[in-house]
């Protein structure tokens, strides 16, 4: 197949914007705390001495570099329960020292029965907190792979490994300080919480804390700076500029992408997006892969099958603003649960509301919850209102969930799946059409992998597609009848093999190479 090199009207920088604002509601923040935070940063460096090259490496910097933590929601709602919740109240305090084991402390097991908290809390205790700390930013060091599959200069990739890192060395990498740091992540450093402290609590607040962690986690001239100068950066952050204007106004991010880019583009954002529950690993792959197939089943025109294929990336980004603890509970949903978890298609809808070239997608990928009856979310739209290309998505995407597993149930059998889906067209819910679709695409048997990439064995990648999945070494020995011992040694051998690092890692090479996919016609 050729590759599309039409010009789609979407930049890369105004689709990570939009990807920026999924990043805000994962952080607890409103929309556009971080191009907000990317702002004052490049006005304060504009002062420090920061280059013209420099200025486009911090913008990817600022959007990307949130990413990684935001989308390791498993590892953080583990430890802290409402990953979104801690992600937001961290913004209060220096994670290093008492300060930094006094607020673990404080949100260990949240959430959890007593019990749970005071076990998990004796063991951050135990250590210091230091473990639990450097696990959490370890995990976000993964988010320069994401700079680098989406074809961005290296030296973003570089400062992204920095985002943890601390002018006294204290951070991770573990002895990365001072002027190692680049100048566009130190002045992030500080603009990120800077952006917090002044729209929550006004400027006073946002140079105290400047001058308290100067020296420490901010660089000191840049401190000094913006203390300097705090009234005049912060002047008119009430009157929000057009950050889409911006970007067109900026020579080297205006660059639009062409369709094969963006196609390149979207599958990078579904797969981190996906991170964010470990049952849900290359999810938006395979809806996307089976939509557009159901799409072209259907007859639609071979555009509408591209805006098919790019909603069904995107329809699950609003997930970014549903905790971890709400996606991967084990047992029925609450109605405020419930209630929190509708608001996915919603917030969908609202990151992908601009540029224009981005609104079509989004439009479509915002209805893959709504059902002909109006039972659906987040509009309860009925019949007439939806279109073909909704109607197939919404039937790819139950398809796709229900052949995989799931928190509170196991992968439904092929011949379930069909009983489910012919008794919600019977209901009114989904499109007969839509479903005989997915159905005719999905009805394609798949040679299963008998040799797997960088020499993993068949049983490697039993194990691989497990962990990927969240489970832990006894699960997986449990699962596939074999002793724990000999389950750690198949993970270390994957690890070896895979270059990879943490769960998120892991994944994103399962994802990337298609060792997830769970469709079948087997019985």
């Amino acid at each position: 197949m050729a590759r599309d090199a039409r010009d789609t009207g979407v930049s890369l920088a105004a689709l990570l914007a939009a990807f920026s604002f999924a990043m805000d509601l994962g952080l607890g923040q409103p929309m556009a705390h971080v191009l907000r935070s990317w702002r004052l940063a490049t006005r304060l460096g504009e002062r420090v001495g920061l280059s013209e090259g420099e200025r486009s490496d911090l913008y990817y910097t600022a959007v990307l570099a949130w990413a990684g933590c935001v989308a390791d929601a498993p590892e953080v709602s583990a430890w802290f329960g409402d990953d979104i919740a801690f992600r937001a109240d961290s913004y209060g305090t220096d994670l290093r020292g008492m300060g930094g084991a006094r607020f673990f402390l404080s949100h260990a097991g949240a959430s959890g029965p007593f019990a749970q908290r005071v076990r998990k809390t004796v063991a951050i205790a135990a250590k210091g907190g230091r473990d639990i700390e450097r696990g959490l930013m370890s995990h976000c060091l993964t988010t320069s792979t994401m700079a680098d599959r989406l074809g961005l200069a290296p030296a973003v990739g570089d400062s992204l490994r920095q985002f943890f890192a601390r002018w006294d060395g204290k951070g991770v990498p573990v002895g990365v300080g001072g002027d190692r740091i680049g100048l566009g992540m130190r002045l992030f450093h500080l603009a990120d919480v800077a952006e917090v402290l002044h729209r929550t609590a006004g400027i006073e607040a946002a140079v105290e804390v400047a001058r308290a962690r100067r020296g420490t986690q901010f660089d000191p001239a840049v401190v000094d700076e913006f203390c300097t100068s705090a009234r005049d950066l912060l002047a008119d952050n009430d009157s929000e500029p057009d950050y889409g204007e911006l970007i067109a106004a900026d020579p080297a991010l205006r660059r639009n992408l062409t369709g094969a880019e963006l196609d390149t583009a979207l599958e990078v954002i579904a797969d981190f997006t996906d991170l964010r529950s470990p049952y849900r690993a290359g999810h938006s792959r395979g809806v996307a892969d089976l939509a557009a197939r159901a799409g072209a089943a259907a007859g639609l025109a071979e555009p509408d099958v591209t805006v098919l294929r790019r909603a069904a990336l995107l329809h699950d980004i609003g997930l970014h603003g549903v905790p971890a603890t709400i996606l991967d509970k084990p047992g029925p949903l609450s109605v405020t649960e419930l209630e929190r978890l509708r608001m996915n298609s919603y917030y969908t809808e609202r990151v992908l509301a601009r540029p224009a070239g981005l609104a079509r997608i989004g439009a479509i990928a915002a209805m893959a919850y709504e059902r002909l009856d109006g039972s659906g979310a987040h509009r309860g739209l009925t019949g007439p209102s939806i279109p073909v290309s909704a109607r197939l998505l919404a039937a790819a995407d139950t398809y796709r969930a229900m052949s995989e597993p799931r928190a509170y149930r196991e992968a439904l059998p092929p011949k379930r799946i069909l009983a489910e889906l012919r008794s919600e067209v019977r209901r009114g819910r989904l499109d007969a059409g839509a479903v005989n679709a997915v159905l005719e695409a999905a009805g394609q048997p798949r040679q299963r992998r008998r040799t797997g990439p960088d020499g993993l064995t068949p049983r490697e990648l039993e194990v691989l597609a497990l962990i990927a999945r969240g489970a832990s070494t006894r699960q997986v020995a449990r699962t596939l009848g074999i002793a724990p011992k000999t389950a750690g040694t198949h993970i270390e051998r994957i690890y070896t093999k895979t270059g990879s690092s943490t769960r998120s890692t892991v994944t994103l090479y399962a994802v990337q190479h298609g060792l997830l996919d769970t469709l079948t016609t087997d019985s």
